[in-house]
């Protein structure tokens, strides 16, 4: 365990923001921080590898972080192996596992910044893939009374970039371990044309080519956070209903769309792109030019400059299409 006071956070969120925490825990086990919560200074900030933050300022409290980096398989049912990973374990690093280990299910979320723990309050996805869609169970710790619980899947209440953690119960639970479900059996999700092009290019649907060819894609339209400051896909890809999709390609025969619980979504990437906000500044802040939905920081941006971007497009994408668009960032 490690505890300190007045700590920079510039390394610690993908944006770079040079900011300061007045404390900073790190815990390794769930007997650490239940040791502390008595004395924790709040608020209380619980953070992963800081790729979906945006400080807008210093935090006045403690910042808790856990550095928890086991993985473990419980058992196994025919095809389903169940695994158990710590949430401070990089995510990436388990989709690397799981790729070395024959296991199916996450590597479509392969090179997703961040840490297990976080992934699962997030619900992170990508290429028709969500993390709840291989979660079994998340194990908490209440920070209110050290209580252990564990959120079946059912019980996090998952939806498109939601959990229950970011809502209800935002703030009062800590993310100790995460159970995932996967299958020993391949299982490719090849739904996506550019994922599909590149897996056949490579010799084939298998885990390692699935991967690579995930890893190829995205290094290929996302800057590396630590060459330029970013957190990733800023905006969520909103969901419209049929009326409003059909008016949008009324005038825009080309828009891009996937079917969703509830309508259709439609990429906020596009919609930013036809807003010609692509590869444009406002000030130290700029839209990346190889994809619109990533914002980042050309070097001394403060969280202001971010936000003021974000506001920017919104309200344009706003006038131009009759979309709110929301963020997937979370303003700290």
């Amino acid at each position: 365990m490690t505890i300190r006071d007045n700590c920079s956070l510039a390394g610690r969120n993908t944006f770079g923001m040079d900011v300061r925490a007045d404390h900073l825990l790190e815990w390794s086990t769930p007997e650490e921080l239940i040791s502390q919560l008595q004395d924790i200074e709040k608020p209380v900030l619980m953070i992963g590898g800081g790729s979906n933050l945006l400080f807008m300022g210093d935090f006045n409290g403690t910042v808790i972080h856990s550095t928890i980096s086991t993985i473990e398989v419980l058992g196994r049912t025919g095809d389903n192996v169940h695994v158990k990973v710590g949430a401070g374990v990089v995510w990436d690093d388990f989709v690397a596992w799981c790729t070395v280990h024959g296991l199916w299910g996450v590597e479509n979320l392969s090179a997703i910044p961040g840490e297990v723990g976080a992934g699962a309050v997030q619900n992170i996805g990508a290429y028709g893939v969500e993390a709840k869609d291989v979660i079994d169970t998340v194990q908490t710790i209440c920070l209110e009374d050290g209580s252990e619980r564990d959120f079946s899947n059912s019980e996090c209440k998952y939806a498109y970039r939601q959990s229950i953690f970011k809502n209800e119960l935002k703030g009062r639970y800590a993310v100790a371990y995460v159970i995932f479900n996967l299958s020993g059996t391949p299982q490719p999700k090849l739904g996506y044309g550019a994922l599909e092009q590149e897996v056949e290019r490579m010799g084939g649907p298998t885990l390692g080519n699935i991967r690579q060819a995930v890893i190829s894609i995205r290094d290929s339209k996302l800057p590396d956070p630590k060459v330029l400051g970013n957190a990733g896909s800023f905006f969520m890809n909103p969901v419209v209903t049929e009326h409003e999709f059909n008016i949008i390609r009324n005038s825009h025969p080309d828009v891009p769309s996937y079917p969703a619980p509830g309508g259709i979504k439609v990429p906020a990437g596009w919609l930013i792109e036809k807003c010609g906000w692509k590869g444009r500044s406002l000030g130290p802040a700029a839209v990346y030019d190889k994809q619109a939905l990533v914002l980042v920081n050309k070097g001394g941006a403060t969280g202001a400059d971010i936000k003021r971007l974000a506001d920017t497009i919104i309200g344009d994408v706003k006038k131009k299409f009759g979309i709110t668009l929301s963020t997937e960032v979370n303003y700290i």
